[in-house]
């Protein structure tokens, strides 16, 4: 509730500072202005699957290529980073430009421990695929019994 002219100055001046900054967020997409934007929690969306054996984490990392990604990860982590660069082939002009250039990093924590040496990871059509074969000391075991 507005009790007098200076909450009602205080409100328009929220007002302008919204409106200033609107302007430039969108003179920024008119001018083309590309500046990496930084992800680390959200992106890429990802999937973690339990087959028994292993875990599978598949995720989605369309633009990227297999030289700007890294990953790295321990018995019980993993961690995706890479960049995402959107250049236009040499002679071209960019005409619309709807994907930015992107850097990521995120990493997933497992509650259990997984075999970091025996991963293996592929990329195919922008869906890298990693599998992590958990440690022999978790994997489920067969109990023989004996009649006494």
């Amino acid at each position: 509730m507005l009790t007098g002219w200076m909450d009602i100055d205080r409100s328009f001046a929220l007002l302008d500072d919204f409106r200033s900054r609107m302007d430039q967020v969108l003179q920024d997409l008119e001018t083309g202005r590309r500046y990496p934007v930084t992800h680390t929690s959200t992106w890429p969306r990802l999937n973690v699957f339990d087959t028994g054996e292993a875990l599978v984490v598949r995720a989605e990392i369309p633009g990227v290529s297999r030289d700007d990604l890294q990953l790295s990860g321990s018995q019980d982590s993993l961690t995706i980073r890479g960049e995402r660069k959107i250049e236009a082939p040499e002679g071209w002009s960019v005409h619309r430009q709807e994907r930015a250039p992107l850097r990521f990093s995120r990493t997933l924590t497992f509650p259990m421990k997984v075999d970091a040496d025996a991963t293996r990871a592929d990329l195919k059509n922008g869906i890298l695929e990693v599998i992590l074969p958990k440690a022999p000391e978790v994997k489920p075991r067969a109990i023989d019994v004996k009649i006494v």
